[in-house]
């Protein structure tokens, strides 16, 4: 009987007992052992380190998250071991979703009604349709793909910009660094949704930000690291960008004080744009384990040397 560790910060007996029902034949257990059973399998968020290197007779590690930076800086996770990301439809539903509703706000004056009525102003704003905008997604993994194919469909002119060329249809394709400045080029809006990696970080700077067509919105769901914060703020305070709507920091929780806390043209959620959702996402990790005991490859393994 091979044993599960749900390594889990919240809600562990929720996660184990999802397992049970979808694994009977294995031995789910929510604190680490004390004996000398071989732990096969990890579910691991944010574990607390020294963990997963406690851990013998590990044949897959399973990260609740779609995000896997903080497991390889920590250098726990055996060489020979697959690292499996999460790719769950739920998660992937609540980005698009949250994209979404992020780029809308901003396209129909949300934001600034919101403002108004605050003043208990009635001022009608300028309007433009969705084919007057140009939205740029930068990252077109199981995320960004299926963000800008909504946005898209929704009617913006949509690009996306990947390290490596994707066809979607209705969206017009950027690969390679060398082809960044031409994704971002007089766009209105500017998502992320990257991993976070050494080509990643500090992507998002001012020479980036300064090609974006004047007033425009950044979106952040990727990760905070690929923003240089000092450049955003200074682009929201001359106006180059109009709005920032941000879920992900370098340091979370978001620190008491941030300027992007108290800045009016930064609207701020704390990291829920794509939560994994119980699940939805105890049925992917469940499949990938009948994958690997049959044999068979497995989806989503992190490339180590990519970081993603």
């Amino acid at each position: 009987m091979r044993r599960i560790l749900i390594a889990v910060r919240n809600n562990r007996e929720v996660f184990a007992d999802l397992f049970r029902a979808e694994l009977p034949g294995h031995d789910v257990v929510t604190t680490e052992p004390d004996d000398e059973t071989p732990t096969a399998y990890a579910v691991v968020g944010l574990p607390p380190p020294g963990l997963l290197a406690s851990l013998h007779g590990l044949e897959v590690v399973l990260s609740l998250n779609a995000g896997v930076e903080y497991l390889l800086a920590s250098g726990e996770v055996p060489d020979g071991v697959p690292l499996v990301r999460m790719v769950d439809p739920g998660l992937v539903a609540g980005m698009v979703e949250w994209v979404a509703a992020r780029v809308l706000a901003w396209h129909r004056n949300l934001f600034d009604y919101a403002a108004l009525q605050s003043e208990a102003r009635w001022k009608p704003l300028p309007e433009k349709l969705a084919g007057e905008r140009t939205v740029t997604v930068l990252g077109a993994g199981e995320l960004g793909r299926p963000a800008a194919a909504l946005l898209a469909t929704i009617g913006f002119r949509t690009r996306i910009w990947s390290r490596e060329p994707r066809e979607i249809p209705g969206v017009t394709g950027f690969a390679g660094r060398d082809r960044l400045a031409a994704a971002v080029e007089g766009a209105d809006v500017l998502v992320n949704l990257l991993p976070s990696t050494a080509a990643t970080t500090d992507l998002i700077d001012q020479a980036l930000l300064d090609r974006m067509a004047p007033g425009g919105l950044l979106v952040n769901g990727g990760r905070g690291a690929t923003l240089v914060d000092r450049d955003v703020l200074a682009a929201l305070d001359d106006g180059r960008l109009s709005a920032a709507a941000l879920d992900v920091f370098r340091a979370e929780p978001l620190a008491d004080g941030d300027p992007y806390w108290g800045h009016p043209r930064v609207f701020v959620t704390p990291h829920v744009a794509a939560i994994s959702h119980a699940r939805t996402s105890v049925a992917v990790m469940a499949d990938t384990i009948r994958r690997h005991e049959r044999g068979d490859p497995l989806l989503h393994v992190v490339d180590r040397a990519r970081g993603y």
